[in-house]
């Protein structure tokens, strides 16, 4: 158990410590309150002191917002290729994370926030970290993202292709991108060898939210095995699906890929971008040197029944930022012994597409992201 420790009036002090993205604990924790300045909270965070906030929590909102411009007012160099671009990029995000990650808070027993102004944390808390045992000192950012996860969990994302809502839970990733459901929503069903009705039985392997099961299952699929690595996507897709009333034609196994058996149709949209998460939610973004993507299509002949299709969804922006190539992918497919009998596309709707700001906006804007049906060979 990583342990905090600092000074406050005169005591030394200690807490547990807990960071989401595995975050080593600070060795070096001072208190700080209303008091302090940016300035100050800035430059002692660049030089690796974390700030134990004791003040009004929403002059702590303040602070880290302060902060966050001092990073900013240096933006990231650009590279010589999209590949050292984006490598440029996440170092730059990934040392605003760090500076960032070093103003602190204290969370009571009971996951209480104990600060002036500070908002009901306990239940969004418990959601994120299980039951309360003891005090223990989190991020503000992390905290925040907590909160945020809290409220989207509780309204809900709503999914047209649906015609209903699906909630999040914290550190599962939202579907709020919908250019993977939209695809998987239209693309024609296989009609497999042996029967003549549509496809009986179907895979969606790495549910997150469980949104695709659901989804095959409103198009019609009989059964559906619905898998992930993360335990707190199961338990996510588990809640969404008996929220919707799937759970007698929708089992939720793992953690694992693939499940045991064959099906029809084996739906996959992994991570899209090959390299590695740095916290838990990224993990639905980066996947190192394509596993999942990789794994999927070398364990895809052994699962497909006689007639049944492969889905694999997966955007390309990975290779308009040179981290992945055309060949690359095709190469893949091959050496699994498939074959590919149709490729859907569709380009993004979402914001980041249009933001011009974003240093990765020519990557982003040209997107496609495509439903490419494979089988067996």
């Amino acid at each position: 158990m990583s342990t905090i420790r600092w000074t406050e009036n005169n005591t030394p002090r200690s807490a547990r410590w807990h960071s989401e993205s595995a975050t080593p604990p600070p060795t070096r924790v001072i208190s700080a309150d209303d008091r302090l300045k940016a300035d100050t909270a800035y430059r002692l965070a660049c030089e690796g002191t974390a700030l134990l906030w004791r003040g009004d929590f929403h002059n702590a909102r303040h602070l880290l917002q302060a902060i966050g411009r001092r990073i900013d007012r240096k933006p990231p160099r650009q590279g010589d290729s999209s590949a050292e671009s984006f490598h440029l990029h996440r170092r730059a995000r990934g040392h605003r994370a760090r500076v960032l990650g070093r103003l602190l808070v204290l969370l009571d027993g009971d996951h209480c926030l104990d600060l002036r102004r500070a908002p009901e944390t306990r239940l969004a808390c418990t959601e994120a970290y299980g039951p309360p045992c003891e005090p223990m000192a989190v991020s503000l950012t992390e905290l925040l993202g907590v909160i945020g996860a809290h409220q989207w969990r509780r309204k809900g994302v709503e999914v047209p292709a649906l015609g209903a809502r699906i909630h999040p839970h914290y550190g599962v990733f939202s579907p709020i991108r919908g250019e993977h459901i939209d695809l998987v929503a239209q693309a024609p069903l296989p009609t497999p060898a042996d029967h003549h009705a549509g496809p009986r039985t179907a895979y969606d392997l790495g549910t997150g939210t469980g949104v695709l099961a659901a989804l095959l299952a409103h198009r019609g699929i009989d059964h559906i095995v619905a898998t992930d690595i993360n335990p707190r996507a199961l338990a996510c897709a588990r809640e969404n699906l008996r929220r919707l009333g799937f759970t007698g034609r929708i089992d939720v196994v793992g953690p694992g890929l693939f499940p045991d058996g064959r099906a029809d149709l084996i739906v996959c949209n992994p991570p899209w971008i090959p390299a590695r998460p740095t916290s838990a939610v990224e993990q639905g973004v980066y996947d190192p040197d394509s596993g999942m993507l990789r794994g999927f299509l070398d364990g895809l002949t052994a699962h497909l029944r006689s007639g049944g299709e492969g889905w694999l969804v997966l955007s390309d922006l990975a290779e308009r930022l040179g981290l992945r190539t055309r060949g690359t992918l095709l190469a893949a497919i091959e050496a699994a012994g498939l074959s590919v009998m149709d490729k859907i596309d569709t380009r993004p709707r979402h914001p980041r597409a249009m933001d011009t700001t974003d240093p990765l906006h020519a990557a982003r804007s040209a997107e496609i992201t495509s439903l490419w049906r494979l089988t067996s060979n």
